[in-house]
């Protein structure tokens, strides 16, 4: 049983799929199938189902699919442990983005990392159902780091840093009637635009609003950056709530702020300090000095 192998079966593991996971690995995906099929016959047991149009893990893959994961975070690890020996950091650092960075200037901070550390290679995963997904992605191995925005709980296994945090405020078009404060009471049959209800910052205000005992009405959902949402409340499909900052960069349109404070926290996620390969620990410090 090789390593590369491991990183094939995780791959279709992941994607549930042999044709993306195979571009996923920079394969043909005749030489992925192979490569996964003779991990199977290695181990003699199915790792995977296959009678369906879409195929899925068996029980035994299940269970082989942590271990795998946990093999090779241990194999970056040691390699990776000993960079420092030859004066250079390297590897692979696995980071979970998010839409939103507010005030904070991650694409900087990363482009410094870029910079200083050439070798490294950092691989950037946007999740379409809400950052708290990275949560499990960090217990698992299979992400190194992760901005994590209003989480719905802390592991202990995790150091969970707050970043920073900052207002919410109401954005309208600038031809709408403006008070000098906006009451979610006011606003429960207004049409909303925003973002799936599992992302952070709709978590966040569905939460505001069922404090008042009210439910927000969102008819136009999107899984975007707040371009798309500014776009939309320009346009007279909506209104919306953004963080302050964000709200900044769109000066056609008013932000109104709110007379009960909705604050946004934006979380550093990794493992444990121990556990961290030394690329991974940079990142983290960088991404730490970065914050307002």
């Amino acid at each position: 049983m090789e390593l590369r192998q491991l990183e094939h079966f995780l791959a279709v593991a992941t994607e549930l799929s042999f044709t993306r996971a195979a571009a996923r690995a920079h394969l043909v995906q005749s030489a992925l199938s192979a490569s996964v099929a003779k991990l199977e016959r290695e181990l003699d047991v199915q790792l995977f189902d296959r009678s369906r149009q879409q195929i899925t893990l068996t029980a035994a893959g299940e269970r082989f699919r942590g271990h795998a994961q946990q093999v090779l975070q241990a194999a970056r690890s040691a390699a990776e442990s000993v960079q420092e020996f030859r004066g250079t950091l390297s590897g692979t650092v696995e980071f979970g983005s998010l839409i939103s960075f507010g005030p904070m200037d991650v694409a900087a901070a990363l482009g410094e990392f870029h910079r200083a550390h050439p070798f490294v290679r950092l691989r950037l995963h946007l999740s379409q159902t809400g950052a708290s997904s990275y949560l499990a992605g960090l217990v698992d191995g299979s992400l190194d780091l992760a901005l994590v925005s209003v989480p719905d709980r802390f592991p202990p296994t995790l150091d969970m840093r707050l970043l920073f945090e900052e207002p919410m405020v109401y954005v309208v078009a600038g031809d709408h009637r403006i008070p000098d404060r906006a009451v979610l009471g006011d606003l429960a049959e207004v049409d909303l635009v925003g973002f799936p209800p599992q992302f952070g910052l709709r978590r966040l205000m569905d939460a505001a609003f069922a404090a008042a005992g009210l439910r927000a009405r969102v008819p136009y959902e999107v899984p975007a950056g707040f371009g798309a949402i500014a776009e939309l409340v320009r346009n007279g499909l909506g209104t919306t709530f953004m963080p302050a900052s964000e709200a900044r960069r769109f000066p056609d349109l008013r932000s109104i702020p709110l007379a009960e404070p909705v604050i946004w926290q934006v979380y550093l996620a990794s493992p444990r300090a121990d556990r961290l390969t030394p690329a991974t620990a940079r990142l983290a410090q960088m991404l730490w000095d970065a914050a307002p």
